[in-house]
């Protein structure tokens, strides 16, 4: 079984996904958009990961790749393979599927809580845990969408479109090394807000956090995978 991930910046990779990739005996490639834009046939990939990157999916003229990109999405999740999307990922789904990405009212960085849309949900979402978020933008639902989960901040977190695509909106992904990366290359957008923690507070999450998330992104991609 081949596993494909699309790759938008070298500092956003899969994370705790790749070990779970690799338990479950799948053959990993990745498109990095950021060296290369070729793309495999989408009936050769049996599992497709969307990750994140900072920019929006609405930059098709300073990334025109982006618009073959979606292509790409579309044509996996019409031939019934699992797809996950993580931030921009999920942003690309729901575009790919006709919902509009737009700036959200309100930049979300750090570890905040995201609460399950409904008491059920088959992809294991608790009623309230805590997440590491970096976005800043929001995207409508595409049409026959479940939400799955909303935050304080914003109020479209997690979605599924039918039983084998997922968008995050959060990341569950994280590691030590990943947070590091990311305020490393990204702590210009670390400026003061309701919803932006310092470097700091992102940091000092202790191991059980991250552990906590890793395994809800185990049980997810489980579910997906089924």
């Amino acid at each position: 079984m081949r596993a494909h991930y699309l790759q938008h910046v070298p500092f956003e990779g899969l994370g705790s996904i790749e070990s779970w990739l690799r338990s479950a005996r799948y053959e990993i490639s990745r498109t990095p958009f950021f060296e290369s834009t070729d793309l495999p046939d989408a009936r050769e990939v049996d599992f497709l990961i969307v990750m994140g990157g900072p920019m929006s999916v609405n930059d098709e003229i300073r990334h025109p790749w982006l618009a073959d990109e979606e292509r790409f999405i579309r044509d996996c999740i019409q031939t019934g393979k699992p797809v996950l999307g993580v931030c921009l990922g999920a942003q690309l789904i729901a575009s790919a599927m006709g919902a509009k990405v737009y700036p959200n009212p309100a930049k979300e960085i750090g570890w905040f809580p995201v609460q399950a849309a409904s008491s059920e949900n088959e992809f294991g979402l608790p009623s309230s845990i805590t997440v590491f978020h970096w976005h800043g933008e929001t995207f409508d639902l595409p049409p026959r969408a479940r939400l799955l989960a909303r935050s304080e901040a914003c109020e479209n977190q997690a979605f599924q479109f039918g039983n084998r695509v997922l968008g995050l909106q959060f990341h569950l992904e994280t590691t030590p090394e990943a947070a590091h990366q990311l305020v490393e290359h990204c702590r210009g957008e670390l400026l003061p807000s309701g919803y932006v923690q310092s470097e700091e507070e992102i940091l000092a999450a202790p191991a059980e956090r991250y552990q906590t998330i890793n395994n809800l992104m185990a049980r997810i991609l489980f579910r997906l995978n089924g």
